[in-house]
């Protein structure tokens, strides 16, 4: 018999994709992603969401700071939303992406979204059990800080 894997915070991030689709229905297709951001934040503080929009997150290494990054939305300090607004399906660099914002941050689900298609695209993203295999997708989402 084949065990369900858990969804970490899946109440929240239902509401959270709920609040999205609400953006959707609204606005569809064919705007810019800072749009579909800023849409996002209203509805989520209407629904009573608490976040942090475009949080920064410093990554370091023994004390030495690599670079940054930042999230979309950091809601309920539990869950990374990651907004995109792209005509194509969403591919496994956006998923690296947000895979990079869980191994920094070390929260245990991801949210990414995309607006820029007919319906809603939506994805919930769990860090893997090893960073190996999307190695070549998630080093180009840390920026480096100037020497």
């Amino acid at each position: 018999m084949a065990t369900r894997t858990r969804i970490p915070h899946q109440e929240l991030t239902y509401r959270i994709i709920g609040c999205a689709m609400h953006v959707h229905n609204q606005l569809g297709p064919g705007l810019r992603e800072a749009t579909y951001q800023k849409a996002l934040s209203l509805n989520m503080a209407e629904a009573g969401l608490a976040f942090e929009a475009e949080k920064p997150v410093e990554v370091t290494l023994d004390g030495a700071r690599l670079g940054m990054l930042y999230i979309d939305h950091l809601v309920e300090d539990s869950v990374v939303v990651e907004e995109k607004a792209l005509s194509h399906l969403l591919t496994a660099d956006e998923v690296a992406q947000v895979i990079t914002y869980l191994a920094a941050t070390g929260l245990p689900v991801g949210l990414l979204l995309n607006f820029g298609r007919r319906r809603l695209q939506y994805k919930r993203v769990l860090p893997p059990r090893t960073l190996d295999a999307w190695h070549d997708h998630v080093h180009r989402y840390i920026r480096t800080s100037p020497q």
